[in-house]
């Protein structure tokens, strides 16, 4: 026969699926709270999260043309010159038919595309001085510009 403590345990037992309180789910109006906190947050974040990635792109131009210009000066060292603009940035990578003294790569690897995908513009003779000029256009690819559609240049620190 069974003790009175085991048939009070089988009377509270919980079949699954069965004896959930109300209290156990999330009702739609939680729900739609929650949705519109998350809405809010993101309207206000948003915005300058997405000017914080324009500031990074502009960096990271700035990053890749300083490399260009250490690379460009090793490969003067050897050459005596720079590549010309035919030639361009790819020069670092593939000796031209006429350079007799390239030691190179002068670059671990390919020439990237700017942060935005497009292709660095390189001149040489430059028009700001002695080096060859380097720039990416921007956000939008062409130039000029203000703000992320300003070009990087090699001549200017900004």
């Amino acid at each position: 026969m069974q003790s009175a403590s085991r048939k009070a345990e089988k009377r509270h037992a919980v079949t699954p699926g069965r004896g959930r309180s109300r209290e156990a789910g999330v009702t739609l109006i939680e729900l739609l709270v929650v949705v519109t906190i998350i809405a809010l947050f993101a309207s206000l974040v948003g915005p300058r999260l997405f000017r914080q990635v324009g500031r990074a792109r502009a960096t990271a131009a700035r990053a890749q043309i300083s490399s260009f210009q250490t690379a460009l000066g090793i490969y003067k060292l050897d050459t005596s010159r720079f590549p010309t603009t035919e030639h361009g940035l790819e020069a670092l990578r593939t000796q031209p038919e006429e350079e007799k003294r390239w030691d190179g790569p002068y670059l671990p690897q390919e020439i990237p595309l700017d942060p935005w995908g497009n292709e660095y513009v390189y001149q040489f003779p430059g028009e700001h001085g002695d080096e060859p000029d380097i720039i990416s256009l921007g956000s939008d690819g062409r130039r000029g510009g203000e703000e992320e559609d300003a070009d990087i240049v090699s001549w200017s620190t900004r």
